[in-house]
């Protein structure tokens, strides 16, 4: 009688050892970014390229007609502020953080602003909704 009760109870304290040993699982966040100077499909191919090698960003998508991207990554290896510095150091403003200025400067002429004498047009400006009177 003693033994099964006691085989059971050495097998429970091993299942009970065994679930707290689980690690909590990973969470994967979604975040958008604003990135108003990249405008076109070459500045998509650089960033997209640049971000491939970070760890824990698990996919991005750059929609440079808004002016944004959207960026999935694990937060147990990367958080938010890493890959908007990341984005930075490509070359490319991200949110409120500025370019580095080494990386825009070595980016070619087509990915620049057009106040720097690159190619990009001007970003369209949201047209102001006159007042009320």
């Amino acid at each position: 009688m003693k033994r099964p009760f006691l085989l059971t109870l050495i097998a429970s304290f091993f299942a009970i050892c065994s679930f707290a040993q689980n690690k909590p699982l990973k969470a994967l966040e979604t975040a958008k970014i604003k990135t108003p100077n990249v405008l076109c499909e070459e500045c998509k191919k650089r960033l997209t390229t640049y971000l491939d090698r970070y760890d824990g960003i698990q996919s991005t998508v750059v929609n440079y007609r808004k002016g944004e991207m959207t960026v999935k990554y694990w937060t147990d290896r990367i958080n938010i502020e890493e890959i908007k510095t990341a984005i930075a150091n490509a070359g490319y403003d991200a949110d409120d953080i500025p370019a580095e200025e080494g990386a825009y400067k070595r980016l070619p002429k087509t990915c620049k602003k057009a106040e720097d004498g690159g190619d990009h047009p001007k970003p369209k400006e949201t047209p102001a909704t006159p007042a009320a009177e």
